[in-house]
This record gives C-alpha cells, sequence and structure tokens, in this order.
C-alpha cells in the first residue's frame, strides 16, 4: 500500500489523479488533499477517501469546509499546514499536480523529509531544477514525471546508459493555432485559446499550450529530470498527440511511446512504478489513428521555444523569470487586458530587462521570481 497526499486535487491533474486512487485503491491510499478554492470538491473527495488532512488555498472557504467534513478530520488554509501535511510520517508519495509555483515550498519540504515525488507541475523544476534536483540525490527519493512527454522520455529511457542518448524528442500539438497566420494570432480570444484539440486542462496549461509556452517549460523541465544539455532536448509538432514523446539514442534509434491521449496514464505509472496494473480505461485503436504526421514548429509565429532555450542558456534565474512572466502575461490575456500575441512581448521584455544571477539558494529563486512578476505586471499595462 502506497500513502498518497495529492496537491491540487481539484483541478485537472488532480481529479484524473483522484480517478486513478479510487481504481487501485487495494495499492493505493490517499492519506492527504490540498485544494485552491473549490472546498465543496474538496470535502467530496476527504470523506471518499476516508482522508484525515487536508488544506485549502481559499483561508475564506476554511470555515465552511470544516463545516463539510467528518468529525477529525484536520483542516488548514496556511502554508505551515500543507508542509506539515505531506512531511507527515505515513506518507510515502506527494502527487503535486499544482499549476503555477504554489507546490515550490511544499515539494522541497516533501523531499527533505524523503518522500518520492510524482511531478506534474513543471514550474518547479523550471524554477529552480538544480536546487531540486540537488536535493532528490541527497535525500534518495523518487522524482518520477507525471507530464505525459516526460512519463514517455522516462519510460524509453528505462535504465538506458546515459551517454547513449543522443537527444530527447518533445512532441507538442501544436495547440489551436498551429495553422493559423501570424497576422491572426493578435485577434484571438480567450474563449478560442482555451479550446485545446486534444486535451483537456486547466486554463493556465491551456493557454501555455496554444502558445507553445507549456513546451517551452517542457524543455526546461526535461533538461532537469533527465540531465541532459540544453542542446539534446528538441521539440517536434505531433498533431495526433498519440506519441507523446522519443529518445534518440547515439546510433540512430529512436524508440517512442504512444497511447491514448489520457493523462491518467502516466498518473498511474508514476503511483505504481516500476509495476504496471490494469486499467479499465480504452485501449489505443490503430484503426482510428491510421495516419501520424510531424512537423517542425515556426519559430517566428511561436517564439516561446527561443525564449526557452535563451534561458536554458544563461541558466541561473532567468528560467524563473520566464516561468513568472507568463504566469503574468497569461492571466492579463484572460483577463482581457493583453492580447494574445502580447504575452510572448511581455515575457520577452520582462527576461529582457532582467540581471541573471546564480540560482544558488531559494531566496534568490524566489527574488528572481517576485522581481519578474512586478515587472511583467507593469509591461502589461496598456499593452
Amino acid at each position: 500500500m502506497r500513502n498518497v497526499v495529492i496537491l491540487g486535487s481539484t483541478g485537472s491533474i488532480g481529479e484524473s489523479a483522484v480517478w486513478v486512487a479510487e481504481h487501485l485503491r487495494d495499492e493505493v491510499r490517499v492519506v492527504g488533499l490540498a485544494a485552491g478554492r473549490r472546498w465543496q470538491r474538496l470535502a467530496e473527495q476527504a470523506r471518499a477517501f476516508d482522508c484525515r488532512r487536508v488544506a485549502i488555498e481559499d483561508r475564506g472557504a476554511l470555515d465552511a469546509l470544516r463545516q463539510a467534513l467528518p468529525a477529525g478530520v484536520t483542516a488548514t488554509a496556511d502554508a505551515d499546514g500543507l508542509v506539515e501535511m505531506v512531511t507527515a510520517a505515513d506518507v510515502d508519495t506527494v502527487l503535486c499536480g499544482i499549476t503555477g509555483t504554489a507546490g515550490f515550498a511544499p515539494v522541497l519540504a516533501a523531499i527533505e523529509a524523503g518522500k518520492d515525488i510524482a511531478l506534474a507541475s513543471k514550474e518547479i523544476l523550471v524554477m529552480a531544477g538544480g536546487l531540486v534536483m540537488a536535493a532528490v540525490r541527497r535525500r534518495g527519493v523518487r522524482l518520477l514525471p507525471v507530464d505525459s512527454e516526460h512519463s514517455a522520455i522516462f519510460q524509453c529511457l528505462d535504465g538506458r546508459p546515459h551517454d547513449s542518448v543522443r537527444r530527447l524528442i518533445l512532441t507538442a500539438s501544436g495547440g489551436p493555432f498551429r495553422a493559423l497566420p501570424a497576422a491572426d494570432l493578435a485577434a484571438v480570444t480567450p474563449a478560442q485559446a482555451l479550446a485545446h484539440p486534444t486535451w483537456r486542462m486547466g486554463p493556465k496549461i491551456t493557454i501555455d499550450s496554444a502558445t507553445l509556452m507549456n513546451k517551452a517549460l517542457e524543455m526546461i523541465e526535461a533538461q532537469w529530470l533527465f540531465d541532459v544539455r540544453p542542446e539534446q532536448v528538441d521539440v517536434v509538432i505531433h498533431p495526433q498527440s498519440v506519441i507523446h514523446s522519443m529518445v534518440e539514442f547515439t546510433d540512430g534509434s529512436l524508440l517512442a511511446q504512444m497511447g491514448r491521449p489520457d493523462m491518467r496514464l502516466p498518473i498511474q505509472y508514476a503511483l505504481t512504478y516500476p509495476a504496471r496494473r490494469e486499467t479499465p480505461l480504452p485501449r489505443f485503436a490503430f484503426d482510428q489513428a491510421a495516419t501520424l504526421t510531424f512537423e517542425p514548429p515556426d519559430p517566428a509565429r511561436f517564439p516561446a521555444l527561443r525564449l526557452a532555450r535563451q534561458a536554458m542558456a544563461a541558466g541561473g534565474t532567468l528560467p524563473a523569470v520566464l516561468n513568472a512572466a507568463n504566469e503574468v502575461a497569461v492571466a492579463a490575456f484572460l483577463a482581457g487586458r493583453l492580447p494574445f500575441a502580447g504575452i510572448w512581448g511581455v515575457v520577452e521584455a520582462v527576461m529582457t530587462a532582467h540581471r541573471t544571477q546564480a540560482a544558488s539558494s531559494i531566496e534568490s529563486v524566489l527574488a528572481a521570481d517576485a522581481w519578474a512578476r512586478r515587472a511583467a505586471a507593469a509591461s502589461s499595462t496598456g499593452r
């Protein structure tokens, strides 16, 4: 039995993780849940799993949450309480499905407490990959990727020698505007950008997919997860989203992991690794995907990948700045204060203005993150 805490349990990743945990009740016990604002759903989940500890980000919902929970369940809305939940003695694995930087502190605390991490929040490695992976190695814990692309690479590598890898190839659907002329991108509305052709995700990650910023962040994440050089990470557009990513080896061989585009599959593998378990999910049908196509991304129309390579080359605090500026710019776009193409403009302007420093401590990373948010907010005003 593996005792699991799910961070972001009411979001897209969290709900998929809840489904997996319900399916694997004989192997997975949910002992903690954390959510942002949806306290009613959080209470439902806690009752369903007889969960003893929950946390909610929205302090205003704490009283209502407590009233909806059975007696004996501990509910908190402060950061210390969240850290206590993920570091509790009975916790084996922390699954982080929180979008953005909110999962940064609890994941680091869980690593230091010797817990395995199932990671879907790519921002944590983008912000401080060197610090996080050093802690993983020092504490001897496992960091298991949940993103479908990184799970695919993890499965393709499967213990193969590090020096046999030539490059990692992340696949991208291309989002809803893959074929849209550059001149039309400025008129894209939030509703159009939220209509992803393949995946069903939360709003922030869906916008990131439309700008290809999601793939940019995944490039940085892959560099740290698999200990490769920036130039060893590539991206290819694959609209069918059947091949989730590939590894090219030094002899020219390619291994690809493929399957239905369903996040429950990589989540289940992370929670049962190294075992594989039966699942009631539909199987992949070859007759429904007779043609698989690939094309290079267009950096002129979608500059996010260029910005990622710039951040990877510079290292230090610049990836954290890219991530923070993007979060602010996406929020401004969704609020109607920034045009779609302005997201890249804000990110690039903030990156250009930043004086990159070594990401030598959590404090230095958080300081760069805070600076970038202020700079991006100012840059987003009136654009």
